[in-house]
Order: structure tokens, then C-alpha cells, then sequence
């Protein structure tokens, strides 16, 4: 009577001494200064809350804001943007998960921990070193002449460069028609990191986390040695190929160590840290995931180290579909692929009803991107859930490597999990001969 898989419990903890409360094992992939999560920010933002999970506010919200109000050494006064992400985000929230505000070399530069933390509030930053997608900075495109000359004036690169004569004229004539800003490339030793880590925690942060890339096993090693002497929160791990921003396409799809190997890396070094008696942080492993068995097989095989995922596009889609449904409900303009689910919010979102038992009323003011957010994350509870009644774990905790095999030698070689035809071999044999 106790063993049913509505029964598994799928909430933890994260972090060192002031712990997250999450109620799914999730951590969105920083949402910065592209202009999909400007545009789309109120129903990821609404969604992330609701469903107790971790929104990651990316690098350059701020330096990009066409409201930014800096002083006269360069310090934000005031950036409108920010703002409103982080309010949108507080409104709903209920104290699962929380909203992680990313910091690239230009966001120090402009004192956006000193403002997030002041003015509004926030207790955790993430430091960025970078992502699966690509080892340089952010970038976004800019369409206009004037905009360009802003960014460019406010110290990034933008190329081709807005303030030369002749690529005004070529951009006037048309043949040129957009312009990039890029960012400053991060360079780190072990010595500023912590003094970095110290500077966040002094000015407030109750939590200081670190976003890495899909890099060799040396800058792996740094990441988590230094963030074990640092007593980082939490180290997020992003296997090739992630990110969401605008990427070199090859850098985005074949640079970096993807993350199966990324992984086996993480677990290999996490173990020699624990067997030294050091601090290790919780981790996250991010990298094409989406489905309930990717988060459970990430969770397995980097057990115990290994606590969250980190998911990217796949969380932003719901978003943007119930950001779509909304449009077409108010056009009378669904798409047979919609409407065949029905013709009304009621019909179409399977947890509307829920929702509106919970939050009465307001649940009308919420964004339709929130809702799909919401639905995604509850199938991926329902089918983890499941996963882990199948494998006889009712908790997150109690997962473990011994619950995964390997399909092939090569597979074995690299993370250790024994292939399938060794898989348990040795208690079989027992059970035989005994």
C-alpha cells in the first residue's frame, strides 16, 4: 500500500549553508541579453516560479538595457530590465527554487552584483566561465545604427565597428543590416576567484554558484577544486551541445567534450575530492537534455554528486507554445495541431484546472507560457516519478549508479557503469550456485 509511484518524493536540497529548497531537480539555463528571453521573460519567469524550480537570469541584462542609469564611475544606478525580471520572478514565488542572477566579465564591471543585491534583493549570483555552446563571450545582434553606437559606447565590442563612416554608409544603403555586440573573454586564476567569491559574499549573497563549460578535464578540475576551497553553492556543468543564445553554429554543435564524458570527467575528480575529506558542491549537468529519463540517468550516474539538471531550450519551448496558444486564441486562429486538444485555455492546458484551484482567480492573469511551463515540468515529475518507483527509489537521494548499465564496452571504458552482459553478473551467480 506504500509503494505506489505517486508516493516518490522528488523535492531536495541544494547548496552549502544556506540551502535551496527545489520540488523538481531542475535549473533553467541562463536567460540573458538575447532578445527570446526579453521578449519572452514573463512566462518563464511566472512558469519557473510556480513550479519551484531555478530560473537563471543570464549575463548582460543589465548592460544592455536601453534604460540603464549609470553614475559617473560607470556603476548602475538604475536598469529597468533587471528589475522587472526579478519582481516578475518574486511575485509568484513560494520558496522553491530561486531566481540565480549570472555575472560575465561586463556585468562586474558595471556593479550588477552591487545593484541586484542592494536594490532588489537577490541572494544568489552565478559567476560564468562559460557554456556548452561556446568558449568566447555573449553575444545578441543588434538592428539598429543607434543602438549599435550605444552598446559601443558603453564599452563592448560591436563589429563591424558602428562609429566607422563607412559601415554607417553600408548599413544605410542596406547591405549591411546588423551589427553584433560581443563580450569581454573571462581570464581566472585560482587567487581572484576566491577573492571574487568572498567580494559577492561580503556584499550580501547568500549563495554564490559557477556556470562552466563543456571544457578539457584541467579547467574541469579548477572549476571544482577551486569552488571546493570557495565552498561554492553550486557548480553548473554544460556539456556541448548546449546554450541558447546566438552561437557560432559550429562552436554550438561540435566544440567542447559532450556530456557523457563531461560527466564521467565530474564523478572521477568529485571522488578524489571526497576521498580527501574535502567539501564538495552540488553539481548540475546540462547539455541537450529534455525528457524525464535524461534527468534520471544524469542523477544516476553522477550519484551522489550529481543533484540537478540544467535544461535549456527544452524549458523554454513550453513557454513559447502556450505564448503562441495565447496569441491564436485571441486571432480565433489555432492550429489543427492545437485545436484538436480543444478550443479554449480550459481545454488546452491539462493543468489549467489545478492551477485555478490553487491560486483562484489570478490564475486568469497568468501568462499561457507559464502554464506550459508548469505542464512540462509536472510530465517530467510524473515520469521520474515513475522512473524511480520502477528502480525502487522514493527519493532523490537513494539513486544511484548501481541502477544504470551499459550498453556497449565503450560506454563501460568511460563511465564506469558495467556493461549489461556484467550488470549484477555476480550476484546472479550467486543466486545459481548458491
Amino acid at each position: 500500500d506504500n509503494t505506489l509511484f505517486t508516493f516518490v518524493d522528488t523535492s531536495l536540497q541544494i547548496g552549502d549553508v544556506h540551502k535551496e529548497q527545489l520540488r523538481m531537480p531542475i535549473i533553467s539555463g541562463a536567460m540573458g541579453s538575447t532578445e527570446v528571453a526579453r521578449a519572452n521573460w514573463e512566462h518563464f519567469a511566472v512558469g519557473a516560479a510556480i513550479s519551484g524550480v531555478v530560473l537563471t537570469c543570464g549575463e548582460n541584462v543589465c548592460g544592455i538595457d536601453p534604460g540603464l542609469v549609470l553614475n559617473d564611475k560607470g556603476k548602475i544606478v538604475e536598469a529597468p530590465d533587471m528589475r522587472r525580471r526579478v519582481e516578475t520572478y518574486r511575485r509568484y514565488y513560494e520558496g522553491y527554487g530561486d531566481i540565480h542572477v549570472q555575472m560575465n566579465v561586463e556585468d562586474t564591471r558595471f556593479g550588477v552584483a552591487e545593484y541586484v543585491i542592494d536594490r532588489l534583493g537577490v541572494k544568489t549570483i552565478e559567476l560564468k566561465w562559460g557554456q556548452g555552446a561556446k568558449c568566447i563571450g555573449g553575444e545578441i545582434k543588434v538592428d539598429s545604427l543607434e543602438r549599435a553606437l550605444e552598446l559601443q559606447r558603453r564599452g563592448y565590442l560591436v563589429t563591424p565597428d558602428p562609429s566607422s563612416e563607412a559601415n554607417q554608409k553600408a548599413f544605410r544603403d542596406g547591405a549591411l543590416k546588423q551589427f553584433e555586440r560581443h563580450s569581454r573573454l573571462g581570464f581566472v586564476d585560482q587567487a581572484s576567484f576566491m577573492a571574487e567569491v568572498e567580494r559577492l559574499r561580503s556584499l550580501g549573497a547568500e549563495r554564490v554558484t559557477l556556470k562552466t563549460g563543456a571544457y578539457p578535464m584541467r579547467e574541469l578540475a579548477m572549476a571544482l577544486r577551486w569552488s571546493s576551497d570557495a565552498r561554492v553553492d553550486l557548480v553548473t556543468i554544460d556539456g556541448a551541445s548546449g546554450g541558447t543564445g546566438m552561437s557560432p553554429w559550429r562552436m554550438m554543435v561540435e566544440w567542447g567534450v559532450p556530456p557523457i564524458y563531461l560527466e564521467a570527467m565530474a564523478y572521477q575528480l568529485c571522488g578524489m575530492l571526497a576521498a580527501k575529506g574535502r567539501y564538495v558542491p552540488s553539481l548540475a549537468m546540462g547539455g541537450g537534455l529534455s525528457t524525464e529519463d535524461h534527468i534520471f540517468k544524469v542523477l544516476a550516474m553522477g550519484s551522489p554528486y550529481v543533484q540537478a539538471v540544467c535544461l535549456g531550450r527544452a524549458i523554454m519551448i513550453p513557454g513559447m507554445v502556450g505564448k503562441n496558444i495565447a496569441k491564436w486564441l485571441a486571432e480565433g486562429k489555432l492550429p489543427r495541431s492545437v485545436s484538436q486538444f480543444g478550443t479554449t485555455k480550459e481545454e488546452i492546458f491539462v493543468e489549467y484546472e489545478v492551477l485555478k484551484a490553487k491560486y483562484g482567480s489570478e490564475v486568469d492573469q497568468m501568462p499561457l507560457g507559464a502554464i506550459g511551463w508548469y505542464t512540462y515540468v509536472d510530465k517530467l515529475r510524473v515520469g521520474l516519478q515513475q522512473l524511480m518507483a520502477g528502480t525502487r527509489n522514493f527519493r532523490l537521494s537513494t539513486i544511484s549508479r548501481s541502477d544504470l548499465m551499459s550498453l556497449t564496452h565503450e560506454c563501460a571504458e568511460v563511465t564506469g557503469i558495467p556493461y549489461v552482459m556484467d550488470a549484477y553478473r555476480q550476484e546472479a551467480e550467486q543466486i545459481i550456485n548458491g
